[in-house]
């Protein structure tokens, strides 16, 4: 086996005190010209790498950095809107600080250990913890702080950031409900980790996501006040992956002969997926079917048309989320944010007739 050249090696060979060789690593400034030229020359004739950054950095007691988790592809922050203003957020908070963002993938199962275990932070950002009893559990074992950004979780021992869904779900379908629509249609975001396609009301109930579920009562506590037959709106379930499918369930929706008038969608880019997909085939938008998102990204007001949403406050909750790890806030910290309704041209009263 190949020796390992270390420190104290270096600075034996070159006739300097271990301090100093380890000076013309680190502080290079604090070393004279010849003394660092033949530490360096030494250096390379042993074939030396320098300090090894990680003991150094543990060593130090803070990285000066954070992790953020994920159990979607790491691709979600980049391709997914709303994940992408949230990385904005937590960058522009990161920045704020000096300190550097660390992309953790908790989608390998036989990885998730080593992946948590092993990175180089100060703490963790977990993006929604319904399914992962085992990230917490690795994440706690790490000792380190951590907040997930989602608040579904009954465990009051783990700071959550989040937005009540359920009342935002219901503004949504107050708005719609109150232009005069009574035919609906809902675009849900993932209920289980693997499934997409039609829904049961004791799917969505049985569903791990507590996003969606609370999402769905939220509407049918609104459109059962209005005299909707929640029983007859049918459920598409989506994952950011299978956007086809998203497609072929919006064939189905509106293959029928009464089809709905309004689109409930529990994400600005299923929204925005819903639209092009409605213009593909010669539907308006809001003439013949009104749309609304939920999340109030940018590209939102962008659109075309542009879209009403319920607006999450993204770039606050990514702010605060680092300030709990970095910050030095201390204790666990629950924080439900109030969402808004944002109208723009996307949702309008059916045609005179539609209902």
């Amino acid at each position: 086996m190949e020796k390992v050249v270390r420190l104290v090696d270096i600075a034996k060979a070159a006739g300097v005190s271990q301090g100093t060789a380890s000076n013309v690593f680190n502080r290079p400034h604090l070393v004279r010209e010849e003394v660092r030229e033949r530490v360096e020359d030494v250096a390379r004739s042993l074939g030396y790498r320098g300090p090894d950054p990680k003991g150094r950095l543990l060593r130090a007691g803070k990285v000066n950095a954070i992790g953020l988790v994920t159990a979607e592809p790491l691709s979600y922050f980049f391709e997914d809107p709303y994940a992408r203003a949230m990385m904005a957020a937590i960058s522009q908070a990161c920045d704020a600080h000096g300190a550097g963002i660390a992309l953790v993938s908790a989608m390998n199962e036989q990885r998730l250990a080593w992946n948590v275990q092993s990175a180089l932070v100060d703490g963790f950002i977990l993006f929604c913890i319904d399914e992962g009893p085992r990230l917490v559990e690795l994440t706690r074992e790490r000792q380190l702080p951590f907040v997930t950004l989602h608040l579904g979780t009954k465990d009051e021992t783990i700071s959550a950031i989040g937005v009540d869904n359920f009342a935002g779900a219901r503004l949504a379908a107050r708005h719609l409900a109150s232009l005069g629509h009574r035919k609906f249609a809902i675009l849900a975001t993932p209920l289980t980790d693997e499934h997409y396609g039609f829904v049961t009301l004791a799917d969505v109930q049985a569903g791990i996501y507590s996003t969606s579920r609370d999402r769905v009562a939220g509407y049918f506590d609104v459109l059962a006040g209005f005299g909707v037959d929640t029983a007859g709106i049918p459920i598409l379930e989506t994952q950011s992956e299978h956007e086809e499918a998203l497609r072929e369930g919006l064939g189905q929706i509106f293959a029928v002969a009464d089809p709905p008038t309004a689109l409930l969608c529990m994400s600005d880019r299923i929204a925005f997926t819903a639209i092009t997909w409605l213009a593909e085939r010669g539907l308006s938008v809001p003439g013949d079917v009104s749309v609304i998102g939920f999340d109030g990204v940018a590209e939102g007001a962008q659109f075309r048309p542009p879209l009403t949403t319920i607006v999450q406050p993204i770039h606050d909750m990514g702010q605060l989320a680092v300030e709990m790890i970095l910050g030095d806030t201390g204790g666990i910290q629950r924080r439900e944010f109030e969402t808004d309704l944002v109208v723009r041209e996307s949702t309008a009263a059916p045609k005179v007739g539609a209902d």
